[in-house]
């Protein structure tokens, strides 16, 4: 009998995203939440599991697009559980991954990978044909900008006066590449 631990995944892309619905149902010893885009798999819940995780425990996610969004990172991340003898659980799909290699159980996560990420692909191209349609009619807005005028032209002062854009970009709470953008729009070196 497994005396390994239940151990839930969560993940939601957005802060404002309801988790609580995913794994409701389950009595699970640990949940590991992320509230990141599942882009790729450098998540720090699903690192911390990662580690965390040992021989006997079983580890539930709601839908295999919550673990991984591409074929190829699913694949390595149940085969990377499966290594430590941990089972993976997807309850959407009611499928369940104990890594005996067997050519039903890799055709299963195979086709639901891909189904997954085929399913991923349609929702972006729907999103980006729903914003070209919002331009023609001159109604999108595009994203909230990080920075107001204020504190762009404390950006810009700070930037001549020679600080370290890391410490800037820090100072201001965005990301290096954020403030990078900022630089190259408004021409500042």
């Amino acid at each position: 009998m497994n005396n390994g631990k239940t151990i839930g995944y969560i993940r939601v892309s957005t802060f404002e995203q309801n988790h609580e619905r995913q794994l409701e149902n389950f009595e699970l010893d640990k949940i590991f939440t992320d509230k990141c885009s599942g882009k790729d798999i450098k998540r720090p819940a699903l690192v911390e599991m990662l580690n965390y995780v040992r021989d006997g425990d079983t580890i539930i996610v709601h839908s295999i697009d919550r673990l991984a969004r591409n074929l190829d990172d699913l694949r390595r991340l149940v085969q990377q559980f499966n290594q430590k003898q941990v089972v993976v659980q997807f309850v959407k799909e009611n499928l369940k991954f104990t890594g005996e290699d067997s050519p039903m159980s890799n055709l299963l996560l195979s086709v639901m990978g891909a189904f997954a990420e085929f399913e991923r692909a349609l929702i972006r191209e729907r999103q980006l044909e729903g914003i070209a349609i919002a331009k023609k009619k001159g109604v999108y807005k595009g994203r909230k900008k990080s920075l107001d005028n204020d504190q762009l032209k404390a950006l810009q002062e700070k930037i001549t006066n020679g600080e370290s854009k890391t410490q800037i970009a820090k100072e201001f709470n965005i990301s290096r590449e954020t403030l990078y953008q900022y630089l190259r729009a408004n021409n500042v070196a």
